[in-house]
């Protein structure tokens, strides 16, 4: 199923991105734009990993640097029989976690240094049990790709505006619709671009909640931890630069204004509560057999 979706989510994304190349640049923009879809495609899924940890400036880390954290990280990874991930801090004090790679073999778990800071082991554990749940499941290749192309429709649709208020507004050339057109177009793709982020990545969420607590049996502690990171008041405010936002365990943006519409994660309120239920379904089970 997440293959499929990865396949759907690439190919809506590079339709879209050679859609806004044409109201750019006509036809060849169209050419142009799927030229560079696909040196995306290709990029994102073999240095996706790179990408993002380059982003953030994460450094990988030993057993040796931290012991806690490796130990955590190397024993949720065995009970989910996956291949034990590189594991990277973030040198930022606001707490929060993600995962990033293009599958098992080849993935990265990475922290900051204010999660590190908050979360008791039990805690850390839960929020290691998510990110694993997203190696598992393949979710950090559809975070990631979404991500980059988030970006990159972004950036095209700025030029895209600009070219419409510098080029006027007249409505005689080959692509039909002139400035207005464009600049409609330049407005539309990136909210058509944040919804299929957005569409997936909720889910997404919800069920590495579901699969983190199963491999891990922390529900709770997750639960404990998703409530720490959301009443922190440090952020990693993203707000400059949305698009990733959606590989975070927490949603790092502000919550204010049109983000709040678009928001890639689902209210934490709301992931506290199916945990809990799921804490209690997994405790009757227990009780059962």
């Amino acid at each position: 199923m997440n293959t499929i979706k990865v396949f759907v989510l690439m190919l809506l994304l590079m339709l879209l991105f050679m859609w806004l190349g044409y109201m750019f640049a006509g036809q060849n923009g169209m050419i142009i734009a799927f030229i560079l879809a696909s040196i995306m495609n290709f990029a994102t899924y073999w240095f996706s990993d790179k990408i993002v940890l380059g982003i953030y400036r994460a450094r990988p880390v030993t057993e040796k640097d931290y012991p806690k954290l490796y130990r955590v990280v190397h024993h949720v990874a065995t009970n989910a029989l996956i291949p034990m991930p590189r594991v990277y801090i973030v040198p930022l004090k606001a707490p929060n976690a993600f995962a990033t790679g293009r599958n098992k073999e080849n993935a990265a778990v990475a922290v900051t240094e204010g999660i590190m800071e908050i979360l008791n082991e039990q805690e850390l554990e839960g929020v290691i049990g998510h990110e694993i749940a997203h190696i598992q499941n393949k979710d950090m290749l559809i975070g990631t790709i979404a991500a980059t192309f988030v970006g990159a429709i972004g950036i095209l649709a700025s030029m895209a505006r600009w070219g419409a208020i510098m080029g006027g507004f007249s409505r005689d050339n080959d692509r039909g619709g002139g400035g207005i057109a464009l600049l409609a177009t330049a407005i539309l793709a990136p909210l058509i671009a944040i919804i299929l982020q957005t569409a997936i990545s909720r889910q997404r969420e919800y069920k590495a909640d579901a699969e983190g607590g199963r491999i891990t049996g922390k529900h709770l502690a997750l639960a404990s931890a998703l409530d720490k990171l959301h009443r922190s008041p440090v952020r990693l405010n993203l707000n400059d630069r949305p698009a990733t936002a959606n590989l975070m365990i927490a949603n790092p943006l502000s919550g204010k204004g049109i983000t709040s519409l678009f928001s890639t994660h689902p209210p934490v309120e709301k992931r506290i509560e199916r945990l809990k239920k799921l804490a209690q379904d997994h405790l009757y089970r227990g009780i059962a057999g």
